[in-house]
């Protein structure tokens, strides 16, 4: 693939990241094995409120192509099939879910040196049409995407945003839901191994005058520990703690408080990847 501009979905998606990833309130485990065939075990078994869940995946690649199967403890069975470079500079992805027989869809990706493209269509009688573009460089780029409904011929959602990457930062502005809301986002890297960042996002919803605004920050204590923390105007921190036990094995614990009402019960999640 070209080092282009990068999808629409990565628009934002640094700090989004850092701001949002491994704050989980709920409890998860997973184990993964690998075959001498190449095939890769996943079993993951978790616990949100007072309901508790589980599945397997398999996954196996094949020169350009990637097959990934799930099946999950209401007997649904998810399929993705990942083809890379059918035609050059693609990616081809398929996916469906039974007993959904519904759920089918196709997705083109087009990567170039100065533009990406990703069409998304619903495989059933009333297809929904996703479209992204993204047009720039590594460093500079703007896009939008569009979702269209067959059946009604109405748009059912539009979405534009820009974003400036350096080395040591990145910038994005992101305006959805048809218009009706806003988000800004910085991140910033302090030192070239990125072991201590922070970021910040500003969101406005037009519609109910309502703004939320977020900080947050990492911090590696050494090759193996990260500490992660956030803080919103709405007075929720979250913090998170990562440690890697054994190579590849990676064990999180994070916390939510409501500083403005601290007579709640705080929440708590755990996470515990086992990997070979």
């Amino acid at each position: 693939m070209s080092k282009g501009p990068g999808l629409f979905s990565d628009i934002g998606k640094k700090a989004k990241d850092l701001l949002t990833k491994d704050y989980v309130s709920d409890q998860k485990f997973t184990v993964s094995t690998c075959s001498d065939t190449g095939v890769v075990l996943t079993s993951t078994a978790l616990k949100k409120g007072g309901l508790s869940t589980g599945d397997v995946a398999a996954q196996y690649k094949y020169k350009n192509t990637v097959v990934d199967v799930k099946v999950d403890t209401e007997s649904n069975i998810s399929t993705t099939l990942t083809i890379t470079d059918i035609v050059p500079s693609t990616k081809t992805i398929a996916s469906f879910k039974l007993p959904d027989y519904n759920s089918g869809k196709l997705e083109v990706q087009y990567f170039h040196h100065h533009a990406t493209f990703t069409t998304a269509v619903a495989l059933n009688q009333s297809p929904a049409v996703d479209l992204s573009a993204t047009l720039g460089t590594p460093t500079f780029a703007f896009g939008a995407e569009a979702g269209y409904e067959t059946t009604s011929g109405k748009l059912t959602k539009y979405t534009a945003g820009i974003s400036v990457t350096r080395p040591d930062s990145c910038a994005s502005i992101i305006l959805g839901d048809k218009g009706e809301s806003i988000r800004a986002s910085y991140v910033h890297h302090f030192d070239q191994f990125k072991k201590s960042s922070a970021a910040g996002e500003i969101a406005r919803k037009f519609s109910t005058n309502e703004n939320t605004f977020t900080v947050g920050g990492s911090y590696a204590l050494d090759n193996l520990t990260l500490v992660k923390a956030k803080l919103n105007n709405h007075g929720k921190l979250g913090t998170v703690l990562q440690h890697e036990l054994i190579p590849k094995s990676i064990l999180i614990i994070s916390s939510e408080f409501d500083t403005k009402a601290l007579e709640k019960t705080p929440r708590f999640g755990l996470s515990l990847a086992l990997k070979p």
